[in-house]
């Protein structure tokens, strides 16, 4: 079993920066694909950033592609996701995922096993 605890987010200015952490618990979160994903109000939650459990493979999504960077550090069971040029649409709460199997990153939610509470990020304008 893992959990997972997300932290980094907050209000920031159009053009700011925030590092999201998600910090996980449980011996094998280093085999686990990871993601994140976000959520702003009246809208599905969507693919922002994914990363091979080994961080050999990266994936963004287009609207963030050149302004975020997703990490990892295995030995802390940490992910992170740098996120620089921060645009009032990038307002939403953020959620990590973990997958308990694969070598590749993952886009589909449906495909991840364990998810994080969430934490808010908003942009001003």
């Amino acid at each position: 079993q893992v959990q997972l605890v997300e932290s980094g987010g907050g209000l920031v200015q159009a053009g700011g920066s925030l590092r999201l952490i998600c910090a996980a618990s449980g011996r094998t979160f280093s085999s686990y694909p990871t993601g994140w994903f976000r959520q702003a109000p009246g809208k599905e939650r969507e693919f922002v950033a994914a990363i091979s459990w080994s961080g050999g493979n990266i994936y963004y999504a287009d609207s963030v592609k050149g302004r975020f960077a997703i990490s990892r550090d295995n030995a802390k069971n940490t992910v992170y996701l740098q996120m620089n040029s921060l645009k009032p649409e990038d307002t939403a709460v953020y959620y990590c995922a973990a997958r308990s199997r694969g070598n590749l990153y993952y886009t589909d939610r449906s495909l991840y096993d364990y998810w994080g509470q969430g934490t808010q990020v908003t942009v001003s304008s």
